[in-house]
């Protein structure tokens, strides 16, 4: 389903495939020879655009967002694995994101890395090009470290002054029911989607 969001639609390149039960919504533009396959979602919220470059597959299930703080860009010959997750994130060229991988707002990572299987990159945390991020591993801070998933405290040490509610949401961490700021705020702004997002026929 190809969808318009706050009046934008998606751009698709003619020699772009989009499979007929994926979602492609908003401000997204797909270029040459790239392939959105089964049951993936790519949307471009609240203003923010969503560009993803020509030669680039996104396999079943993979969920690309953009948002309005943080817009996001996939260069040329990527590969995003099936049921990963990259969001609000520059991503170079030639770039593989394995299956269940995580990349998260204001991320870079640079041209020719891997971020392998159930790999995480944190918001704001810069990947050097070439780099990889083993299994399960998870990168963090700018310029990047790689840990294993069992340092909690080194990686928190690092990622805590990420400032995770600031940078997404805007919602100070110390704000009282902070859960409830965040969700209402958002559930505020994603509201559009009950009176927007018409098909668009024919761009399938």
């Amino acid at each position: 389903m190809v969808t318009s969001y706050e009046e934008r639609s998606p751009s698709i390149d003619p020699d772009a495939w989009i499979a007929p039960d994926a979602t492609v919504c908003g401000d997204v533009t797909i270029g040459p020879g790239s392939r959105v396959m089964h049951g993936a979602r790519l949307v471009a919220e609240s203003g923010g655009s969503l560009r993803i470059g020509h030669h680039c597959i996104i396999l079943e299930n993979a969920v690309v967002r953009a948002t309005g703080r943080h817009s996001c860009t996939i260069g040329n010959h990527c590969m995003i694995g099936p049921n990963s997750h990259v969001v609000g994130a520059e991503i170079g060229s030639e770039v593989f994101i394995a299956t269940g991988a995580a990349v998260f707002h204001g991320a870079f990572i640079g041209q020719g890395s891997e971020i392998r299987i159930n790999g995480t990159v944190h918001l704001r945390s810069h990947l050097a090009a070439g780099s990889t991020v083993p299994i399960g591993w998870v990168a963090v801070g700018s310029p990047a470290q790689i840990f294993s998933p069992d340092q909690h405290e080194a990686i928190w040490a690092l990622q805590k002054p990420l400032d995770f509610p600031g940078f997404v949401y805007g919602i100070d961490r110390d704000t009282p029911d902070i859960m409830r700021a965040i969700t209402e705020d958002l559930s505020a702004r994603l509201g559009i989607h009950k009176t927007e997002g018409k098909s668009l026929a024919g761009t399938e």
